[in-house]
């Protein structure tokens, strides 16, 4: 613990921040397609396929035709409308079948068999039944595609296709390109022992193809994604054992493939996210920490939800790998030296892993965060004494604050270690054990959300994302509600409709702060930093350690300058009173022979006369 309190905040430091992770998020010229798209614009999506389709750029248009039947699941007018115009589109026709099995696994679910409930096997069949046709016609409309028999690999799986079918289809996909990635991760799929194949046929598979690639393919990670499949997703890896060499070659094949690409890159984040978390497994710390900082903010779904909530687990790991390597450091060494650059493996390792780390954030966009707390500046400032950050508190009507985090040239500990951005782990700390609840708002460039937090826990969140697919109405709904019962607000439904939508995030950010009935952002908020500073009233409650906050939570003093503490009106009656009392008395006692007597009340006296003096000058 001593050395994991020193070196915590020091390794790993040039990480992305954790509220720039995300999950999926498609990189240039398709997430602008894609927020297009949901603008109701076909044309930059269309033009990209095209572009695939005429530049035979198979690998890239897998990930696309992938990323925009996601895009379509719940809002896919504008693809009918595409198909309306042009049914015989051979991209058009494509991402369609994407689609029809999209929307068959999403009623299904990633749930094992057992799990399954009938019903859905029943939509689940009918769904993948429908999508023949539409596979047909895409592979008929662009015979040299190898896309649409990747969609028919998985559909193979889905479906409980004999070994025939899936041999054919693929002699179709190895005939139009016999190094495409996705259909061997497909293959990889039907093979594996959860499936229709076993681990020996699935690592055997995995090697033959990695061994026939070219340096630097993506095929090398083959064997990787069999090793996760085998270590972390089988029920019972004992039942039918795969020797340990063949992991670890698995492994090791995975850190020299990663060496072949720059970090950062969008195209290598998914077999890194698989050689991160084997690295983990592994207890290969350092080097795990190396891959975390090639991957910078770019987490995918998979491998990390067979553990949980993909960006979580990510997070969390990630957070875990660097307080394992801080436990290592010895307490007086510089933490700087561990888990610093790797060693040059291959090439497009060029450069080192700080200016990995470098140029990952010129590309993150900076967050900038606000909190609006239902409570006066006051009662913020009397809970916030702990959290372990400086902030400024500005009152906003009626009766709440405006909290935003001070920059802190020296951060302490608490701060550093912080999982979430520092302004939501402060709202946690200061709304913990309090009635009101607090709502951080977050703008991290096209990318706009919020956390809710209550009595210390986080109760909702939602963001707002022009390039991610529009919000599942239960999950907006849930959100609404939890919203509606934090501020009182009687209708959730005007909440769901501005939940669900992801053009104009700036404008749906304030829209929702006006439904809650909530004071509205102050100017500049997303387009600077300390946008409170030129606010009236707003004050600054500076960083404290344990022990000081522990003092300062016993007086009313809450530093300098003070935050403004109204006082009611029973509280100067009371006061001056009991002043009215104890001033004669005192004056009494003086003048007779036991002069001790005039002690007490004359103390009394002097204290209540400076706690007046006191409220009268900060009175606000």
């Amino acid at each position: 613990m001593p050395r994991m309190l020193r070196h915590g905040s020091s390794v790993g430091a040039d990480l992305p921040p954790d509220e720039a992770v995300t999950v999926d998020a498609p990189d240039g010229p398709m997430g602008e397609a894609l927020a297009a798209v949901h603008a109701g614009d076909r044309g930059p999506a269309a033009a990209l396929l095209a572009g695939t389709r005429e530049r035979a750029e198979w690998e890239r248009r897998s990930t696309y035709v992938t990323q925009l039947a996601a895009a379509a699941l719940h809002s896919p007018g504008w693809l009918d409308g595409w198909l309306a115009e042009s049914p015989e589109d051979p991209d058009a026709v494509l991402v369609k079948a994407e689609l029809c099995v999209h929307q068959a696994w999403e009623i299904r679910s990633a749930a094992r068999a057992r799990d399954v409930a009938p019903e859905q096997f029943q939509a689940f069949f009918a769904l993948l039944g429908d999508a023949v046709p539409v596979a047909s016609a895409a592979a008929r409309l662009n015979p040299t595609d190898p896309v649409p028999w990747q969609i028919a690999l998985t559909h193979a799986r889905g479906s409980q296709a004999p070994r025939e079918v899936f041999d054919a289809y693929w002699a179709e996909a190895v005939a139009r390109s016999p190094h495409h990635y996705g259909c061997h991760a497909a293959a990889l799929q039907y093979l594996s022992e959860k499936w229709y194949g076993s681990h020996g046929e699935m690592f055997a598979f995995a090697e033959r193809a990695a061994e026939s690639a070219l340096p630097g393919s993506k095929l090398h990670a083959l064997p990787l994604l069999a090793a996760v499949e085998y270590v972390v997703v089988s029920d019972d890896p004992r039942q039918s054992p795969v020797e340990r060499a063949r992991i670890d070659a698995a492994v090791e094949r995975g850190l020299e493939l990663s060496a072949w690409y720059e970090p950062g890159d969008p195209d290598a984040a998914d077999f890194r996210n698989h050689l991160v978390l084997m690295l983990i497994l592994h207890e290969r710390w350092a080097e795990a920490l190396d891959v975390f900082r090639a991957i910078g903010v770019r987490a995918r779904t998979y491998p990390w939800a067979y553990l949980g909530e993909p960006r979580t687990e990510f997070v969390e790991l990630r957070s875990g790998v660097r307080m394992q390597l801080a436990s290592r450091t010895p307490l007086f060494s510089r933490a700087g030296r561990v888990g610093g650059p790797a060693s040059v493996r291959g090439p497009g390792s060029a450069g080192s892993a700080g200016s990995a780390a470098a140029s990952g954030d010129a590309r993150t966009p900076s967050l900038r965060s606000l909190a609006i707390a239902a409570a006066p500046p006051h009662e913020v400032a009397e809970a916030a004494l702990m959290c372990g950050v400086s902030l400024r508190i500005a009152p906003a009507p009626p009766g709440m604050s405006y909290v935003e985090l001070v920059p802190d040239p020296s951060p302490g500990r608490r701060a550093a270690l912080a999982r979430d951005d520092r302004l939501t782990a402060a709202a946690d700390s200061f709304t913990t054990g309090e009635k009101w609840a607090a709502l951080v708002l977050r703008r991290t460039g096209p990318r706009y959300g919020f956390t809710l937090l209550q009595k210390g826990k986080e109760t909702a969140a939602h963001q707002w994302d022009p390039a991610a697919p529009v919000t599942d109405h239960a999950v907006a709904a849930s959100t609404a509600q939890a919203l509606a019962a934090a501020f009182s607000v009687r209708d959730a439904r005007p909440l769901v409709t501005l939940l669900r939508g992801a053009d104009s995030p700036a404008r749906r950010q304030a829209d929702l702060v006006a439904a809650l009935g909530l004071p509205p952002l102050p100017a500049g908020f997303g387009e600077r930093d300390e946008v409170l500073r030129t606010v009236p009233g707003a004050q600054l409650l500076a960083r404290r350690g344990v022990l000081r906050g522990i003092r300062d939570s016993l007086s009313t003093d809450l530093g300098t300058p003070a935050i403004p503490v109204p006082r009611p009106r029973r509280w100067w009656r009371l006061r001056v009173a009991a002043l009215a009392v104890l001033v004669p008395a005192s004056v009494y006692a003086w003048t007779t022979p036991d002069c001790y007597r005039a002690t007490i009340p004359t103390l009394a006296s002097l204290f209540l006369a400076s706690q007046l003096r006191t409220a009268w000058r900060s009175r606000g």
